[in-house]
C-alpha cells in the first residue's frame, strides 16, 4: 500500500511496478529465500533486485523468468500473469497520449495512464459522478469554487482532461465499466437543475453500452459498510490477477497494490452492488429524477 508516487533520483516507482515487485517479493520470501539468492540468480547486484521489488525499473522478461524458477512458481498461469504485468508496466513508463500535456496533478498523472492501460474498472462513488462518466458542464461545476490561481483557460482545460477519459469507453476494445453511484450524488449540485438534468440523461446513455454498467444505491438500502468513502478498483487482465484500488482523499491519495488488500476493496465493491438496485431498476430510477428536475 502506497500514499503517493515515490521519486528516487530520476527513477520512478509506479504502481504496476510496485505490484509486479510485491508479487516477486512474496514469491521470495515463500521460497525462504532473500535478495542475495535472487541477485546471484540474475548476475546482479542485491540493489538491482531491491530496485525490482520496489518498482523503481521496468522489468526484463528474462530476469522475471529466472526469478520464477529460483523461487519454484513453474506454473504457467502465475508466470505469464507476472509477465503481462511487466509488460504493460513497461508501455505505461514510456507512453505518450493526450495525458501528457493535459493538466493534471501528480496523482491523476499516474492515475490516468493506468486506467488506459487497465481492461476493468469498478468504481464506487458516495458523493459525485464516478470522473468516467461527467459531462463537461458536470466537470466546470465541480470548478466552480477556482482553485488559487486559477484562470479561465486553465479550468477548460482540466475540464477537457477529464473529458477525455471517455475515450477508453468508446475504442475498439473499450474499456468495461462498472460504476455503482450513491443516489446522494445524483441530487449534487441540486442547485443547477439544467445541468444536473443533462449529466442524468448522459448517464442514461453510457448505460446503453454494452461495456458499462451503471447501478444506483438508493436512501432505502440503508447504511452500508462502503458509505465510509469512495474507491476505484482497476483490473489489468484476468478478474483478480492484477488489480489495483485507488482512493483519493481531501488531501491525499492510497494505492492499495493487490493482495488481500484490493480483493477486500472487490469484495466490498460486490457487496455494495449487491444491495443496490439492477441495472434496469436503475435506469428507471435515474429516468424518475430527471422528470423530477
Amino acid at each position: 500500500m502506497t500514499t503517493s508516487q515515490p521519486m528516487q533520483g530520476n527513477s520512478t516507482s509506479t504502481v504496476l511496478g510496485r505490484r509486479l515487485g510485491g508479487e516477486l517479493t512474496i514469491l521470495r520470501a515463500a521460497a525462504g529465500l532473500t535478495q542475495t539468492h535472487a541477485a546471484k540468480a540474475l548476475t546482479g547486484s542485491t540493489t538491482k533486485v531491491a530496485k525490482m521489488e520496489g518498482g523503481w525499473v521496468p522489468m526484463r522478461d528474462p530476469d522475471i523468468r529466472a526469478l520464477c524458477e529460483l523461487y519454484g512458481a513453474n506454473d504457467p498461469a502465475t508466470v505469464g500473469a507476472l509477465l503481462e504485468l511487466a509488460r504493460i508496466d513497461r508501455e505505461r513508463r514510456k507512453a505518450k497520449g493526450w495525458w501528457n500535456d493535459a493538466p493534471l496533478t501528480k496523482t491523476m498523472r499516474e492515475y490516468v495512464p493506468l486506467e488506459s492501460a487497465a481492461t476493468t474498472v469498478k468504481a464506487w462513488q458516495v458523493s459525485f459522478i464516478p470522473g468516467l462518466l461527467q459531462t463537461a458542464d458536470y466537470v466546470r461545476s465541480l470548478r466552480r469554487a477556482p482553485v488559487a490561481g486559477d484562470r479561465p483557460d486553465e479550468v477548460e482545460a482540466f475540464v477537457a482532461s477529464r473529458v477525455a477519459r471517455q475515450q477508453r469507453l468508446t475504442e475498439d476494445k473499450p474499456l468495461s465499466l462498472w460504476a455503482v453511484i450513491a443516489e446522494a450524488a445524483l441530487h449534487i449540485p441540486a442547485g443547477e437543475p439544467k445541468m444536473l438534468r443533462e449529466q442524468l440523461a448522459s448517464l442514461l446513455e453510457w448505460s446503453e453500452r454494452p461495456n458499462v454498467t451503471i447501478q444506483v444505491l438508493p436512501f432505502g438500502a440503508g447504511v452500508m459498510r462502503a458509505l465510509a468513502g469512495s474507491f476505484n478498483v482497476l483490473s489489468f487482465a484476468e478478474p483478480g490477477a492484477m488489480d489495483v484500488a485507488y482512493q483519493e482523499l481531501p488531501f491525499s491519495t492510497m494505492w492499495v497494490e493487490g493482495g488481500e488488500g484490493a480483493a477486500q476493496h472487490v469484495r466490498l465493491f460486490e457487496e455494495t452492488a449487491q444491495g443496490s438496485l439492477p441495472e434496469a431498476e436503475s435506469r428507471t430510477f435515474i429516468g424518475t429524477l430527471i422528470k423530477g428536475l
